[in-house]
């Protein structure tokens, strides 16, 4: 991804969710690598709370540093260190009080990217894929990236460990809504920076069958095709709008059959990140924060970054 700007005020870097599951255990050397490779600080972060009947109503209640749940979260950090033992970027770990999604949210606007698991112990992710679904990724300040446990670990030993040697591409899914452009530009900004290529993805959902049997409606086929041309057309649209800021970036555009989410995870399984944005017209954005959004994360083969919407002058083009 690119290089942070001069004069960042983003000081947390990369901002790792782990609460010491298998899960947080990838998302934490997915964000390792990602901050190596960008120069950027690592920041690792646990959260605990206590029962209520301890802490009161209203205010931080103070917690003992020998409490039970402040010792068990200074474990899971021990847990982070060891994993990092062998890093040699620049690195910090804190315990926070409160709700672990919440700590995050709070955080983001420190932070260049939030990682997380794909699920946890209860912790970061439970609160994604709990009741609360969009929690972290539809309020955070930063882009979140969801690290799900089919993400392969190198078998390099030491600092090998934490080099990035893939060179698949990135993919982001395109709906045509301002959210989309937004993540377009993070998600070139990240092939530019690693000279990978890009994918652009637009979804075509399928033709209702039951209205193929009324012919006095027209040829739905034909709508189809007609639907299929116009998507064409208008991602070529914003392939000639990124190239005209990433001249180098190799972009491919892609039309393919099917519903937004099932497109999205298809495209995880060849791609070593897919993009969305946290707003779309009902497609692919909407698609992993609305009901599905358990389905696409729990299924992606890959790791998943939200975008969140923001001001950037060359959304106005």
């Amino acid at each position: 991804m690119a290089a942070q700007t001069a004069g960042s005020t983003k000081s947390l870097g990369i901002l790792i969710g782990f609460d010491g599951s298998e899960h947080a255990e990838v998302a934490l050397h997915w964000g390792a690598v990602e901050a190596l490779s960008r120069g950027l600080p690592l920041t690792v972060m646990t959260a605990f709370t206590v029962p209520r009947m301890i802490s009161g109503e209203g205010g931080i209640p103070h917690v003992p540093e020998d409490s039970p749940s402040r010792r068990n979260a200074n474990e899971v950090l021990e847990k982070a260190r060891q994993l990092l033992q062998d890093y040699p970027g620049e690195t910090s770990f804190h315990v926070e009080y409160g709700d672990a999604a919440g700590v995050l949210v709070a955080h983001s606007s420190d932070a260049e990217v939030a990682v997380v698991g794909a699920r946890g112990r209860g912790g970061f992710i439970g609160r994604i894929l709990g009741s609360v679904s969009s929690a972290l990724p539809a309020h955070a300040s930063c882009p979140t990236v969801i690290v799900g446990p089919s993400t392969q670990l190198p078998q390099a030993e030491g600092v090998a460990r934490f080099t990035r040697v893939d060179e698949r591409p990135i993919a982001v899914g395109m709906d045509e809504s301002r959210g989309s452009k937004v993540a377009a530009l993070k998600a070139a900004e990240a092939a530019s920076a690693q000279q990978i290529p890009l994918r652009l993805v637009m979804a075509v959902p399928p033709i209702d069958g039951v209205l193929l049997w009324y012919p006095e409606l027209g040829s739905r086929t034909e709508e189809a095709e007609r639907h299929r041309r116009e998507l064409e057309d208008r991602i070529q649209q914003q392939v000639q709008w990124l190239s005209q800021h990433f001249d180098h970036l190799s972009i491919t555009p892609v039309v393919a059959d099917g519903l937004p989410a099932e497109v999205l995870q298809e495209e995880t399984a060849s791609t070593q990140l897919t993009v969305v944005g946290t707003r779309g017209r009902g497609g692919i954005a909407s698609a992993l924060l609305g009901s599905t959004s358990s389905g696409v994360v729990m299924h992606a083969s890959g790791p998943v970054m939200v975008v969140p919407d923001s001001e950037d002058p060359r959304l106005e083009e």
